[in-house]
């Protein structure tokens, strides 16, 4: 993985942006929906970073850059038409340990901006590491068409709620069944029933459990698609090996992991409602379909 995505917390951020052409505009387009403040330095402006300028939403200094410019600036782009001028300041950059950014550039960059979709307290980025642009658009216009807008408002009412939630459930437990119970109820959708479903959710904190049973042998890329939400869901992984990369990127990160165990004790917790993944050689496997008929055996294609 050569890009690490990050979300970055833009409060107090400062950008500096070097160039106002047609690249920086929609450059700056994507930055001053967030919170940073920012500096933009061209000689030529476009008529769209004037307006930026006009309303103060950035700093514009109509001028020449100079190097003591980038000095105490958390990110800077450069998206000027001058492509020597991009990469010395780009090399003094990285030297003095800033993070840069050149348009259509990735060799000189310490960071990239992916294609984002933009539903509020909910993003989503894509990227391809430089390579295919253009596929990243066409996939974020798929995701475009899947997300309703009305998600910006769902978690804004999601944001507002999260402490009384907090303080009414005391156990994690009993917070990530409310949580699963309300958007399974309510969906993507912000109507006059999400309130209603949020209430409602309160009252069904039952967890039915499940056992998932998987062999070293299956081809974790071929698994069904309706499995991937109950490895989300997962409380306890059960394995004697290590899990291959596939599957537990597929996995719920902070289930508890532990070597495999008694039929007996899987039996207690799946009365407790727990969720729990065996992960094991296809001999141990099918023995445990044998033991415990109520297990589902994720097999390829099959659940």
């Amino acid at each position: 993985m050569q890009y690490f995505p990050l979300f970055v917390d833009t409060t107090q951020l400062n950008v500096l942006l070097i160039g106002a052409g047609d690249v920086a505009s929609r450059k700056l387009e994507l930055l001053s929906r967030t919170q940073a403040n920012i500096c933009v330095i061209a000689i030529d402006v476009a008529p769209d970073i004037q307006a930026y300028a006009d309303s103060k939403r950035i700093t514009l200094l109509q001028r020449a850059v100079a190097d003591e410019d980038i000095e105490n600036v958390d990110l800077i782009y450069l998206a000027t038409a001058n492509e020597a001028l991009n990469a010395r300041l780009a090399h003094l950059a990285t030297a003095q340990g800033r993070w840069v950014n050149v348009v259509d550039s990735p060799e000189l960059c310490r960071f990239i901006t992916p294609s984002i979709i933009d539903r509020g307290r909910l993003q989503i980025a894509i990227s391809t590491g430089g390579a295919a642009p253009i596929f990243a658009r066409e996939l974020r216009s798929r995701l475009e068409s899947w997300l309703p807008y009305s998600l910006t408002s769902l978690f804004d009412f999601v944001a507002e709620r999260r402490k009384e939630v907090q303080q009414r459930l005391v156990s994690f437990k009993e917070r990530k069944l409310f949580w699963e119970h309300f958007f399974k109820a309510n969906g993507d959708k912000f109507d006059d029933n999400t309130a209603q479903c949020y209430e409602d959710s309160f009252l069904n904190l039952i967890s039915d459990g499940d056992i998932l049973l998987i062999d070293d042998k299956t081809p974790i890329t071929l698994l069904p698609i309706a499995a991937m939400p109950l490895l989300q869901k997962l409380d306890h992984i059960f394995a004697d090996q290590t899990l291959p990369l596939a599957l537990n990127e597929l996995v719920r990160r902070d289930a508890t992991r532990s070597a495999l165990t008694a039929t007996s004790d899987l039996t207690v917790l799946l009365e407790k409602g727990a969720r729990n993944l065996i992960y094991a050689d296809k001999e141990t496997i099918l023995q445990l379909k044998a033991d415990l008929p109520m297990a589902k055996y994720l097999t390829a294609g099959s659940l």
